[in-house]
């Protein structure tokens, strides 16, 4: 992990550019949801990793550098991880972890990254892990990031990076900014677990 983190961190943004973002309204906040158990139990192992603090920034204001980063970051997990699904890595259901021994599932790549991107300096509070139905109807995470060109989402399944309407995914819930708990955005019943490659 440490080798990840310090290689190549400022390696320029290949083919998509911060400039061809455009500048869009976030997901909306429905009321509170209740959280993916194996993320109750993420944060008791890893409570760093959960803490909020209110101080922090709730948008990542992005510059060419801070975007350079974030496109860095997503390539090098995505490309450094192995996916595979707890079931056939851990045999269990679902467990979410920093893929220490460099395999993971989807949650895993996220937060990963967003372990990384907290490391290089961007606010932890405005990127929050988000729980969403994928293009086969199974349940999926992402990470979304709060910023102030609207919600982007860093995802294992591709390494473009998306605003959060353009993904074809249906949105779920994420972590809230307010507090260590989870918020509705508005789609359909919650998938019991996120165990997907």
């Amino acid at each position: 992990m440490a080798a990840l983190a310090v290689a190549g961190l400022g390696a320029p943004a290949q083919a998509q550019t911060l400039a061809s973002l455009p500048t869009e309204a976030g997901a909306r906040v429905q009321g509170d949801a209740k959280p993916i158990a194996a993320w109750v139990t993420f944060c008791q192992n890893y409570a760093a990793e959960c803490a909020l603090d209110r101080g922090e920034p709730a948008r990542i204001s992005l510059t060419p550098a801070t975007w350079a980063t974030i496109v860095s970051v997503n390539r090098r997990v995505n490309k450094a991880v192995e996916p595979m699904t707890d079931q056939d890595h851990l045999h269990v259901a679902d467990r979410w972890d920093l893929a220490e021994d460099g395999i993971g599932d989807c949650e895993d790549f996220q937060l990963l990254k967003r372990h990384m991107l907290a490391e290089a300096g961007l606010p932890r509070r405005a990127m929050r892990m988000t729980v969403v139905i994928d293009e086969k109807g199974e349940g999926h995470a992402v990470l979304t990031l709060i910023t102030d060109r609207g919600d982007l989402v860093l995802d294992n399944k591709t390494n473009a990076i998306l605003p959060w309407h353009k993904t074809g995914y249906v949105f779920i819930k994420r972590e809230s900014q307010d507090a260590v708990a989870w918020v509705s955005l508005g789609g359909v019943t919650s998938p019991v677990t996120t165990a997907n490659r």
